[in-house]
Formats: C-alpha cells, sequence, structure tokens
C-alpha cells in the first residue's frame, strides 16, 4: 500500500518521468485507426449502420454526461484515484473489443471508452499539484509532447503491421490491451498529492513533518501573489482560522467548494477576450471530437476496407506529425495574438469549415485524406494560439493556477 502514500522528492523529475511513461502508453493504441475496419469486419461483424447509428453516438452522450461529475471528483480525490479509474477503464475497454460480441458489447466498449477521456483532466492537472510553479512550463511540454510522439509511433506502427505484414486488426488490440495494461502499472508509482485545485486547497493548514530547519517558512503557507492581488487590504491579506472539511461537515465543504468554483468561474470569464476563445475552444472541441468519432466511417464508405487497401494509421500520424510542428512553429511567429487572435480563428475555422465541406462532397479517398490533415493541423494550430494569448494565460493562471 505503501503507491498510496504521499512521497516528497526533492525534485519534480521522478513524478514527470512517471506521468510521461503514463501517457505514452495510455497513448500507444496501434488498434485506434482502424476501429471502423475492425467492427464492420469479419471479426464483429457490424453493419455500418449499427456502428454508426448505435455504437458510436454512445461514446458522445457518456462523455458528455460524465464530465463534469468525473471533474468535480478528481479534485475531491486528488488525481491519483482517477488515473487508476482510467487505467482500468482502459484495459475493459480492450477486452470487451477482444472477446465481446454484439450491438449491446460495442456500447458498453464506448461508454467505458468515454469514462476513459472525461478522465484525460487527471492526467494534465496531476502535475501541477506535485510541482512547483517554475517547473509548469518544461513539464506540461514534457508531458503534451510524450503523447503526440506516442500517438504517432502508434499509428506508424499499426500501418506496418497492416500493410507490410498482415497482422489482422484482432492483434492490433491485443497490442493495446497490453500497452494500456502497462499504462495502468505505471499509475500506481505516482506519488499521491496532499493538495488540488478547490476541495484540498494550497493555503490549508498542513502539518510538517519533523522539527523544522532554519527560518525557511513553507510555501503552503506563504501568502501566494494571487491571494496579496485578490485582497489589497492588510487585514484581509492576515492569516486566519481555515475551516477544515472535517469540522464543517461534508455536505457544507461540498456547498463552499462550488460557490468558489462558481465565483472563480464568474470573475475569471468577466474577460471579454477569454470568454471569446473559451467558447470557440468548447464549440471547436465539441466539433473536432465528431470528425475523430466518424471519420473512419466515411472513409470506410469512400474505399471499403474489405475490398481496398486501407491507409488510416499513416494519415493518422502524418496529421499528428503536422499537428505537432504547427504547434512548435507558433512560438517563433512575432504576432501579437491578443490583436490578432481573433482574426487568425476566423481565418483557419474558416478553412476547417471549407475541409468538412470538401470531405463530404468528394468521392475520392485522398481528397478525404487530404481534408483531415489540414483540418486537423489548423485545429490544433488555433488550440495553440488560444494558449499563446497572454490575456487569457493571465486570467487563468490568476484564478485557478493560484486558487
Amino acid at each position: 500500500m505503501g503507491c498510496w502514500k504521499q512521497e516528497k522528492p526533492n525534485t519534480w523529475a521522478f513524478p514527470t518521468l512517471i506521468l510521461c511513461l503514463y501517457g505514452f502508453f495510455y497513448m500507444m493504441k496501434p488498434s485506434e485507426p482502424f476501429l471502423t475496419p475492425y467492427l464492420t469486419g469479419p471479426d464483429k461483424n457490424l453493419t455500418t449502420d449499427e456502428v454508426t447509428n448505435q455504437i458510436l453516438p454512445v461514446w458522445t452522450y457518456s462523455y458528455l454526461a460524465l464530465l463534469f461529475p468525473v471533474f468535480l471528483l478528481t479534485d475531491y480525490v486528488r488525481y491519483k484515484p482517477v488515473l487508476l479509474l482510467q487505467g482500468i477503464s482502459l484495459i475493459v475497454t480492450w477486452l470487451l473489443l477482444l472477446f465481446a460480441h454484439g450491438v449491446l458489447a460495442m456500447q458498453l466498449v464506448e461508454f467505458f471508452y468515454g469514462m476513459v477521456t472525461a478522465t484525460e483532466v487527471a492526467y494534465y492537472a496531476y502535475i501541477y499539484s506535485v510541482v512547483s510553479t517554475q517547473h509548469y512550463q518544461r513539464v506540461t511540454s514534457y508531458c503534451r509532447s510524450v503523447t503526440l510522439v506516442a500517438a504517432t509511433v502508434a499509428a506508424v506502427l499499426g500501418q506496418l503491421l497492416v500493410s507490410l505484414a498482415d497482422v489482422s486488426y484482432f492483434y492490433l488490440n491485443a497490442i493495446s490491451l497490453a500497452s494500456v495494461s502497462l499504462a495502468f502499472l505505471c499509475a500506481f508509482f505516482l506519488p499521491m498529492p496532499q493538495r488540488s485545485m478547490f476541495f484540498h486547497r494550497k493555503d490549508a493548514p498542513e502539518p510538517v513533518p519533523g522539527p523544522a530547519k532554519g527560518p525557511a517558512v513553507s510555501a503552503a503557507r506563504r501568502p501566494s501573489s494571487c491571494q496579496e492581488e485578490r485582497s489589497p487590504d492588510p487585514a484581509a491579506r492576515a492569516p486566519g482560522p481555515q475551516p477544515r472539511a472535517g469540522n464543517a461537515g461534508p455536505l457544507r465543504h461540498t456547498l463552499s467548494v462550488l460557490l468558489r468554483l462558481g465565483r472563480d468561474l464568474r470573475d475569471c470569464y468577466g474577460s471579454r477576450q477569454l470568454l471569446y476563445w473559451s467558447l470557440w475552444w468548447a464549440l471547436a472541441t465539441a466539433g473536432f471530437n465528431q470528425v475523430v468519432n466518424y471519420v473512419q466511417v466515411l472513409w470506410d464508405f469512400r474505399a471499403p476496407s474489405h475490398s481496398s487497401a486501407v491507409y488510416n494509421g499513416a494519415v493518422e500520424a502524418i496529421a499528428t506529425f503536422l499537428s505537432s510542428v504547427t504547434s512548435f512553429l507558433v512560438q517563433y511567429l512575432k504576432i501579437n495574438w491578443d490583436h490578432f487572435g481573433e482574426l487568425a480563428l476566423g481565418i483557419f475555422s474558416a478553412i476547417d469549415a471549407g475541409c468538412l465541406f470538401l470531405m463530404h462532397f468528394s468521392t475520392s479517398i485522398w481528397a478525404c485524406y487530404a481534408g483531415y490533415l489540414i483540418f486537423k493541423a489548423c485545429y490544433v494550430l488555433l488550440l495553440t494560439i488560444a494558449t499563446e494569448s497572454k490575456e487569457a494565460n493571465k486570467q487563468m493562471k490568476h484564478h485557478f493556477l493560484c486558487p
């Protein structure tokens, strides 16, 4: 049970390394680009209509239903248990994909995969609870980079095994099961955080093990710059007794957390620019998820997998590579995104819309592939521009990274 205890390493390297290993094995799923051919092939023998209308929509609605409850649960249990839940959901998903049959079983697959995507918030939020603020940018870069690398490697591996070694889709799913099982094992080695964003705030008093060495004050007890900015009155900044969840009662504590979350959201989205970007982010991400969810059905319709060569893995690998390149190049563009960000948003959103029309009306599978490549690259580019907005970053850091 030692894996549940809070570790206090002297460096940020250990939790970052374990989280990167988790992210690599979590994204190392060579069977994902071939889900629709697998379901409609001899292994599962489902029709395209069943996959499109009865199976794939389950992921969308389960993801939507689970997103907010999982977000609160993630903060309440402090990230690591939710990462373990994600690992279990991944294992169940691929066990069902391998050995279950029928529409109902595949609907369960989509439900558990909805749980997987809803719990992704724990992966990106975990690291901020165990490392200091000066390492945020570095570890975020590491975690995002390793997932892009893993997705590219998985897509290339899947395509090579299918095209050159004639490996069946069943064995690709077996490789994916082995990979997500390793991710689940990696999650056990993550240190258990002592604080979180809302339920276990860092300004709450924490016991200090052993005698204090020197006059240094714990960072958890020191008022943050955010607290000083929010409370200009010295009396308001004076330390006072902090209510503990055990004294206030769990229901009262939960209500206070929800009220605090509501205030932070109200203050944060008081910025018109941030509100615009957030609305775009929500709508664009919803559209992107739908495209990714159904694009394989479109490809299979344009070039049926039972009679044509399938290049889904190669297309996904190239799309991921182009996305990472565009994201990397944004930092070298000397552009004030606070002034020109909305213009870029409109231009590249229009390009994305054009790509969707191209994929819909074109009868060529190669045009569909090209449209998808441009669509994904533009989407990731806009996400990067959104995070480069200084005003948006300032607001988000003020209200969330410094609770």
